[in-house]
């Protein structure tokens, strides 16, 4: 899979002949399934159009801050906070000194400003604009503050002369960034397995036993796994929740299904999360036709449904990372403990339904992480997106410890 797959890149593109080479860049960027919103300085629109660019990105092409056509704001800030990368390509001299200096007087460099994200710089420019001590300083400078600088390459530029200062060909800046995204995580390389909702046993075509699981705590751990570069396969029981499209969904409703989904993964997987609330018992019968009010007293024979995080922990190498989750009620902190020892697995996360805000349907949570390396670690009362994060920390200690 792609790293760029699902990305959403705002493409800065400034005033340098070289932007004729970014309608080829563009789509490349779509093929590679990446969402692409391209930002022009002004100059820019001398050497390329802005028609041209939006055909290609499917997206409008914003220039300036106001549109008086529609009397839409182009949110700078929207546009920073909401990117997975930046990329200035070509990236002329004087766009380089400015956002190397803090200057903000058009809508990319005010987007800049306000990035959270990785920011790749593609220099654009004749040979002494790119030798000058100037130039290289500003470069220098946008290093140290964590942004990427791509090579330009070497051969004839636009004067005539012959040397570095060429924009990198189009294939070689996606070449460029698929190989920093997938070097820069911590997980590149790993591929995970996750489970996550609840499991419906069918009674009859009609009913079934289940459990009030929303599974947000389970995407909210792929998604952060995958933040963190691995690729992850996401099995899921019924809920409402949709994962980002670089994750690969499997909906299941049984828990035998949901066994079955994990068992053919298991063993190509580097991690596997199991936080998904699994029936522990399932109809020994399921009805074919819906099963009619009669008797006053109903039974239904019940049979245990198949141990999937004991099953699979069995076989677990010691190049893998485990992670199992206990919900209790009582004796919360010795269920854990007897759970972590039976099952096999490098960490249990603990959730209590006795504490406020924590368990199913909530938008926080509050857990203890036990493991046999490392003990006991208790975390407080967060949201569930942060939570994922303190898990995925664990678990790329743990890698790291591999």
């Amino acid at each position: 899979m792609s790293s760029l797959k699902g990305k959403n890149i705002v493409l800065g593109v400034c005033g340098s002949i070289a932007a004729y080479k970014i309608a080829s860049l563009i789509r490349l960027l779509i093929k590679e399934e990446a969402s692409v919103q391209v930002i022009m300085t002004p100059e820019a629109t001398q050497f390329i159009t802005p028609l041209t660019l939006s055909t290609l990105s499917k997206k409008p092409v914003l220039v300036d801050y106001y549109d008086p056509k529609t009397g839409e704001w182009n949110n700078h800030v929207h546009l920073g906070l909401n990117a997975d990368l930046i990329l200035i390509a070509p990236a002329s001299a004087n766009t380089l000194a400015k956002m190397a200096n803090g200057f903000c007087d058009n809508l990319l460099t005010a987007t800049y400003l306000s990035a959270k994200c990785p920011v790749y710089f593609a220099p654009a420019m004749d040979l002494d604009m790119w030798k000058h001590p100037a130039t290289q300083n500003n470069l220098s400078l946008l290093a140290s503050f964590g942004n990427i600088i791509i090579p330009p390459g070497n051969g004839e530029l636009a004067s005539g002369l012959v040397g570095e200062g060429r924009l990198a060909e189009p294939e070689e800046i996606v070449t460029f960034l698929q190989n920093h995204l997938n070097t820069a995580k911590p997980l590149a390389g790993k591929m995970a397995l996750v489970t996550a909702g609840p499991t419906y046993e069918a009674i009859d075509p009609v009913r079934f036993i289940g459990n009030h699981s929303s599974g947000k705590m389970g995407y909210a751990i792929a998604e952060e796994l995958q933040r963190l570069g691995a690729q992850v396969t996401l099995v899921s029981g019924p809920t409402h929740l949709k994962a980002s499209e670089a994750i690969t969904t499997i909906a299941v409703r049984s828990a035998q299904e949901m066994f079955d989904a994990c068992d053919t993964r298991f063993d190509s997987s580097d991690i596997i999360v199991m936080s998904a609330a699994v029936a522990d018992y399932t109809p020994k019968e399921t009805a074919v036709e819906k099963i009619k009010k009669k008797a006053e007293d109903f039974t239904i024979e019940l049979k245990k449904t198949t141990d999937i995080l004991g099953t699979l922990g069995q076989r677990k190498s010691i190049q893998q990372t485990l992670v199992g989750f206990a919900l209790e009620t009582n004796n919360e902190l010795a269920h854990a403990q007897d759970k972590l020892r039976r099952k096999n697995a490098d960490f249990i996360v603990l959730n209590s339904m006795q504490d406020k805000g924590a368990g199913f349907g909530t938008d926080t949570n509050k857990i203890t992480v036990l493991s046999p390396h490392s003990g006991i670690k208790n975390y407080d009362l967060k949201s569930k997106q942060e939570v994922a994060k303190d898990i995925g920390q664990i678990i790329v200690e743990h890698q790291q410890q591999l």
